[in-house]
């Protein structure tokens, strides 16, 4: 369970030299760093060094797991830096292992020339959907519905709306882009598995082998982390060992705040999918 403050030390990068920095990680269960951690510590570095600026786009492309127990080596190669838009490669790494390699766009704020956005596709409110907060300490989740992704035999539609926030998380622009990042990793794969009788999220790293292969992230409003905000997602295609899927981010108010896509590795590991 963890707390903000380990979030918040997780994402606080130690300078170790130019344009490089180390950082620890959250524990984890499976024994691999979470990818939507790695997404955050990437936000957080390409930030580095463009000042006045915030993320607009991040992609990133996950080649390795990483050990929670081995410290994240960072290096930040700054592609451009104008005075409305810059751009960076961010590598994590870990020793002689490439885990992460992300391209980061920023942006400076501009004023509007036009201006639209999509709306929620289904209205819900945290405060009277029911159900059980799930989570992990301070990052807490309600999905709508009730819906549980680790079981094989719950079977509905390629879709998933979950509100999450950050308990306390501290008032800071750059930190709330890290923490959306953080909760956007976490739901698409158990999404794709939906349709699909005997397979869920419960078999994840026992008979199946998943995990986030490519992720990209755009953001259009500020989103305060700590505020509740929904996370509107499906899964449109799953085939060949792979899942892709897309979400909508919106604040408690109905503002579009952000959107990602996502692919993504669902493969048996012991010969054949099942039931646990």
């Amino acid at each position: 369970m963890f707390t903000i403050a380990a979030f918040v030390d997780a994402l606080t990068l130690e300078e170790v030299g130019n344009d490089r920095y180390r950082a620890n990680s959250l524990s984890s269960t499976h024994g691999v760093v979470f990818g939507g951690q790695l997404l955050a510590q990437s936000v957080m570095a390409g930030l580095s060094g463009q000042d006045g600026k915030s993320v607009k786009t991040i992609h990133t492309v996950f080649a390795r797991g990483a050990s929670p127990d081995v410290p994240l080596e960072i290096t930040v190669d700054r592609m451009h830096s104008g005075r409305s838009v810059a751009s960076s490669t961010v590598t994590i790494s870990q020793g002689d292992t490439l885990v992460t390699r992300s391209l980061v766009l920023l942006s400076a704020d501009e004023p509007d020339v036009i201006r639209h956005a999509d709306k929620p596709g289904s209205e819900t409110n945290p405060d009277e959907i029911g159900g059980t907060v799930r989570g992990e300490g301070a990052w807490e989740i309600l999905i709508v519905g009730d819906v549980d992704l680790n079981d094989p035999e719950s079977i509905g539609p390629p879709e998933l709306d979950a509100w999450v926030r950050f308990v306390d998380a501290p008032d800071d622009p750059s930190t709330d882009q890290a923490l959306v990042a953080y909760s956007t990793d976490g739901f698409l794969i158990g999404t794709a598995m939906r349709p699909h009788p005997g397979v869920g999220q419960a078999q994840a790293h026992r008979t199946l082998s998943t995990g986030v292969l490519s992720h990209t992230l755009t953001y259009h409003e500020r989103c305060p982390a700590a505020e509740w905000h929904l996370l509107q997602q499906r899964s449109s295609f799953a085939g060949h060992g792979r899942s892709y899927g897309q979400g909508d981010i919106f604040r408690r108010d109905g503002q579009l705040a952000a959107s990602f896509v996502q692919d993504a590795m669902i493969r048996a590991r012991s010969g054949k999918a099942g039931a646990l």
